[in-house]
């Protein structure tokens, strides 16, 4: 044989085992807790906080990443049911009815609490009003005109009308005193260029908002009244007010990771939850689940 041809012949095979490898090597490659593609279904009302969790995330870990779809509650959890996504950021687990067909087929769900988020309720500086009752809320959504305004939430599938339909045991809201925008800042909005309405957003959406808003100044929160003490308190959301417990508006985020193996979402839970997570929580304005610990270097000597 030609020398020359024998050689020729060599690369060439050696190219093509070469290809061959590195074809298998990506077949072979899959996902596992700290690489591949997590699609997550995210509550709206707490995107702002995902979001932040996400771009560290995928920062550290080169090889996750994570796409998120926000929709309020509603279309949430039914792409969770069915089957769309296997992992949601919600402010609620699911009920009894609603993890049936994950039961029949054997799937247990990793639940963990990531921090704790406020429902605040904004109005226009010009009226009167500076606070709100919880029980005049209520009662405007059952339809009563115990107060001279109207309610504007971000929509009427969000977990915040859902929040208060459970608070006053509503199977249905009335439309008489009740109306919906097209998401949180469309509700600032409202209320800054008319007097006589509250909206209703979470805390986290405020706080990802108050910078960028252009009419912050002809809106306010309102103080929502506290009577489970035995005393009147009128209280404004703050990480200190969730921490007592004492705004009385508070809610739970969960991670529900409904993911038959061991992928991506058992890492990404394990971040959130974890010192990091809880760090990026408290930065955001909101409470952590689990208070992140502080270093303290003692030193014997000061230089």
């Amino acid at each position: 044989m030609n020398i020359r041809l024998f050689f020729c012949s060599v690369l060439i095979s050696v190219t093509v085992l070469g290809l061959t490898g590195c074809s298998n090597a990506k077949k072979e490659k899959k996902d596992d807790i700290l690489t591949g593609v997590l699609q997550v279904a995210v509550d709206e009302t707490v995107l702002p906080l995902f979001l932040e969790q996400k771009e560290v995330f995928e920062s550290s870990y080169y090889n996750a990443k994570i796409e998120e779809h926000a929709n309020p509650e509603v279309q949430v959890v039914n792409s969770l049911l069915n089957g769309d996504v296997a992992f949601a950021v919600l402010t609620r687990q699911l009920t009894e009815e609603e993890q049936n067909g994950f039961k029949a087929r054997s799937l247990t769900p990793r639940i963990y609490s990531v921090a704790y988020d406020g429902i605040i309720l904004v109005g226009n500086i010009a009226d009167v009003d500076t606070s709100v009752n919880v029980s005049d809320i209520l009662e405007l959504m059952k339809g009563n005109n115990v107060k001279d305004y109207s309610l504007v939430f971000d929509n009427l599938n969000s977990s915040i009308f859902r929040y208060f339909k459970e608070l006053g045991k509503m199977e249905k809201a009335a439309n008489t005193y009740v109306e919906a925008r097209a998401g949180a800042e469309a509700v600032l909005k409202e209320i800054a260029e008319n007097k006589g309405k509250v909206g209703l957003i979470s805390y986290n959406q405020f706080l990802s908002l108050k910078s960028s808003f252009s009419e912050k100044d002809k809106i306010r929160i309102l103080s929502v009244v506290n009577e489970e003490s035995g005393e009147r308190k009128f209280i404004k959301p703050s990480q200190t007010s969730l921490a007592t417990g004492e705004y009385p508006l508070k809610r739970e985020i969960f991670v529900l990771n409904y993911q038959p193996n061991m992928g991506l979402g058992v890492g990404f839970s394990a971040f959130m939850t974890g010192d990091r997570g809880q760090r990026i929580v408290l930065k955001s304005g909101l409470l952590p689940y689990t208070m992140p610990g502080r270093e303290i270097i003692v030193r014997d000597k000061i230089n």
